[in-house]
């Protein structure tokens, strides 16, 4: 999630001086906004793929490779003659790396204690902004000392962190289970018992496991069907909205900062990584609350409170830039908070909405439907921008997804706030019978 996160915003730092290596000291601003959505294409594609992968070949396996294939085609993009052959390994890059996001929701689903699920769902996130400051960092050093060069060959290391992964990540224990694997299912769980260091009163063999009921239909088609078609429906507008506003305020956030520190690069960049601070804090905050009060109110509270918080940033930018540092910041952080606290709450129903046969087919594809939205809004933002639109209506804009976030939250379920996932899997199968 870190490098899925430094994947992105790294674009947004490097964009200037990959541009003028290309077409000159002018640049080419009509494909300079386009920058930031090669990636995102071949997520969206990578994401749709994830779902029917690792549910038939199994979480580690499938999260081992698209690791692996992600940090290798990176590579190219350190060495691109041109802006096409950079443009084309994003692209690839980009797929491999839609493969593996959805897969570590539905790893953390399914390895973590029921009460602390949404917490450590929503902490898993949180790396992904990690990654966002460790763009801002690199970037702001690496563009003045050396080239975008080497912003990508860090961009490279999970080549190697592959490696690691699949060594020391097991198999997920009920993807084993309802695959008819009770050996490897026993086996992980032993592993679990012993890095745990507690005994457990029972002896952890295949033939004492308990294994959920399975669906005689498992298909990614079956999250568009039954009770599952309102509740994928309603995630999908509410990650699509999320994702179209994240994607919009990081695509143009530095140079809005730029603009609002008069052309100071390191004070620019620091104003962003505030934001980026206030989104980790966000992400964590966000799985606290959502055990406290449940899914569905804590999903609706965060994209309500981000419509307010978009508003009240489009009317800061309209203060005076060389003036106006200190509320820039506070209304950004405000905004960068609020923004990810609200699509961080869709993470917990996303993976406890489906069963372990085809959850991370329903997650895959809210995933791929939704980060699509990541494609559309830096191209639409900045088509508006060069058609003269200010920042503070392109801002403003950005509160009209959240709204429709914000309606879409009332057709959700109440969620599994409490409910393990083997207790999901029996409301399921009750519910079909």
């Amino acid at each position: 999630m870190m490098f899925d996160g430094y994947d992105y915003m790294i674009i947004s730092y490097t964009n200037t001086q990959i541009m003028q290596e290309f077409f000159g000291p002018a640049g080419n601003d009509a494909l300079k906004g386009a920058l930031s959505s090669w990636s995102t294409i071949g997520i969206v594609v990578g994401s749709f793929a994830a779902g029917p992968l690792s549910d038939k070949f199994g979480r580690k396996k499938i999260l081992t490779m698209g690791t692996f294939m992600y940090g290798l085609l990176t590579i190219p993009c350190i060495f691109a003659p041109n802006y096409e052959v950079f443009a084309v390994f994003r692209v690839l890059a980009g797929l491999f790396l839609g493969v593996c996001t959805p897969i570590v929701t539905t790893l953390f689903t399914e390895f973590t204690p029921t009460k602390q699920r949404s917490f450590f769902i929503t902490f898993g996130m949180a790396w992904m902004i990690v990654g966002w400051v460790m763009a801002a960092l690199v970037g702001t050093v690496m563009v003045q000392i050396a080239t975008w060069h080497m912003c990508y060959a860090i961009g490279a290391l999970p080549v190697l962190y592959a490696f690691i992964f699949g060594k020391f990540t097991p198999e997920s224990a009920h993807w084993c289970a309802v695959h008819g694997k009770l050996d490897q299912a026993a086996k992980v769980l032993q592993r679990i018992e012993k890095r745990a260091g507690k005994e457990i009163p029972y002896e952890l063999k295949a033939e004492n496991l308990l294994v959920p009921p399975v669906s005689a239909k498992s298909s990614p088609a079956e999250v568009w069907k039954g009770k599952y078609l309102k509740t994928t429906i309603a995630l999908v507008v509410i990650y699509f909205a999320g994702n179209f506003s994240i994607y919009g305020v990081n695509a143009w956030l530095p140079a809005l900062m730029l603009e609002a520190t008069g052309g100071a690069v390191t004070a620019s960049y620091m104003l962003a990584m505030a934001q980026n601070a206030a989104s980790v804090v966000a992400n964590c905050t966000t799985g606290f609350v959502s055990e406290a009060m449940g899914r569905k109110r804590n999903l609706i509270f965060g994209y309500g409170l981000s419509v307010v918080a978009c508003l009240i940033v489009s009317q800061v930018v309209k203060l005076p830039a060389e003036t106006s540092f200190w509320p820039y910041l506070i209304a950004f952080v405000f905004m960068g908070f609020a923004l990810n606290y609200a699509i961080t709450a869709a993470q917990p129903m996303m993976s406890e909405s489906y069963p372990t046969e085809f959850r991370n087919s329903g997650v895959a594809t809210i995933v791929a439907l939704g980060k699509s939205a990541g494609i559309l809004s830096p191209i639409i933002l900045g088509g508006l921008k060069a058609a003269g639109w200010a920042f503070s209506p392109l801002i403003a804009l950005l509160a009209a997804p959240m709204a429709f976030g914000f309606l879409a939250g009332f057709l959700l379920p109440k969620g599994a706030k409490g409910m393990n996932i083997d207790d999901i899997a029996d409301e399921a199968a009750d519910a079909k019978a």
